[in-house]
């Protein structure tokens, strides 16, 4: 006896380009793929995307459009005598009938540096056309060596109208749909139905097969609900690209002093499953990087929601977290000591070991006094304003230098006024010596 079920988004694949929904900005009038395909110009490419935005499908699609054999390999579950296999059956292809072979890797990202470079040369003298899909970005996952060798191209998330028009080609369709069940689905049940694929073509379709079997002719709202109730609509891996794109996205709201933003990110981050005591982490960084001495107040309070998340765990602690990080968005901004810290380890790393100056210097024992560690310091609070004016602390052959330049926001404009009065304190002293 033979299973012969295949998912609905198996059987609604497209069978041409025309009925392949999305990602226009490659395969629109005049673009490089799509004239490319016209022309039956094959080269090897990538496709570089989230799940279900048609990866798989267009690169079936253009090995019909092209007449090319279409070979694929699993980079999970294949290795280099697969593709030593893949490259024969190529090769014996093209001796026979004269045509070219698609081999399609999914997941290219995970095959390792010797499974990649095992298609270089037969990519270079065009035994095969390779045709990659990888999540994740290519720079970071592909060998230099076959990146320079192919093409990249983008594939983007599904819009609300893309699903919408795929979920309703899969309800209507008769033949390898779902036709034949007569389902009823009003437009707002519809668009809820699509943004819960959050993008994603073959979520979508999977999620309509399930409610299809729930359904008693129409579709509700309420039984979308209970069908999603037990599981996330957001797409977040925590350790790729989405991860470093909302973080990044999440960084750049409070640094440019849009709370509203900022929580978005912050509960896009959350509501995918995110760690939240990464996020806690993320925020003290930012308090230190970019608000610093603008507002002092900004490190303490994130370090508070990073202890609350700690003592009141989820979802209580966030809440903390989500108050630090739309005080950060509000606070005065500045750089200034992140800049003077990356300056002053710049020049600590260029400049060697260079040695403490003996009035600097600790003297707890005789013989360090008698090597004159610790002469001629001055005790600050001695001094004038428990200030000594014209002092140096930098190493004696070393110029001194100026790191930090607070900015003209918040507290800083306070400690910029003092600086300015003490360094001409400085030069006065000097003058005078």
């Amino acid at each position: 006896m033979t299973n012969d079920y295949r998912p609905l988004a198996d059987r609604m694949r497209p069978k041409s380009l025309k009925e392949y929904v999305g990602q226009m900005h490659i395969l629109g009038k005049d673009k490089p793929l799509q004239n490319a395909i016209e022309q039956g110009s094959l080269h090897s490419m990538i496709f570089w995307g989230p799940p279900g935005t048609g990866k798989t499908t267009l690169a079936k699609l253009i090995s019909n459009t092209c007449d090319a054999k279409f070979l694929t390999l699993s980079a999970v579950l294949s290795g280099v005598k697969d593709i030593r296999s893949a490259i024969d059956q190529a090769i014996n292809y093209r001796e026979t009938c004269n045509k070219d072979t698609i081999l399609f890797v999914d997941e290219a990202h995970r095959f390792n540096k010797t499974q990649q470079d095992a298609f270089l040369p037969y990519v270079e003298n065009g035994t095969i056309v390779f045709i990659g899909a990888t999540t994740e970005n290519p720079s970071f996952e592909m060998n230099n060596a076959l990146l320079s060798r192919l093409r990249v191209y983008v594939l983007k998330n599904l819009n609300v109208d893309n699903i919408k028009s795929i979920l309703t080609q899969a309800i209507v369709d008769e033949s390898n749909g779902l036709g034949k069940l007569k389902l009823e689905i009003d437009n707002e049940t519809l668009i809820k139905l699509a943004n819960a694929s959050d993008g994603d073509a073959r979520k979508a379709l999977n999620l309509l097969e399930i409610i299809s079997d729930l359904a008693n002719k129409k579709i509700t709202s309420k039984l979308i609900d209970e069908v999603l109730k037990d599981g996330s609509l957001r797409r977040f891996d925590k350790g790729g690209e989405a991860f470093y794109d909302q973080i990044s996205a999440l960084h750049k709201s409070v640094r440019g002093s849009d709370p509203d933003a900022s929580l978005y990110w912050f509960v896009r981050m959350i509501d995918g499953g995110c760690d939240p005591f990464y996020i806690a982490r993320r925020v003290v960084r930012i308090a230190s990087e970019d608000i610093g001495n603008a507002d002092p107040r900004g490190i303490r309070l994130a370090l508070d929601a990073w202890e609350t998340q700690e003592r009141l765990g989820s979802p209580e602690g966030e809440l903390a977290i989500a108050q630090a990080i739309v005080y950060l968005a509000c606070a005065p901004k500045s750089n200034a000591v992140y800049a003077a810290f990356n300056q002053a380890m710049s020049d600590a790393k260029e400049s060697g070991s260079k040695d403490v100056p003996l009035h600097l210097r600790n003297a707890p024992t005789k013989l360090m006094k008698e090597l004159d560690y610790g002469r001629d310091y001055r005790y600050a609070h001695n001094e004038l304003d428990g200030y000594a004016a014209g002092e140096n602390y930098f190493p004696e052959d070393m110029t001194p230098r100026e790191y930090y330049h607070p900015v003209n926001r918040g507290l800083e404009i306070k400690i910029a006024e003092k600086l300015a009065m003490l360094r001409a304190r400085d030069k006065e002293a000097k003058l005078k010596s």
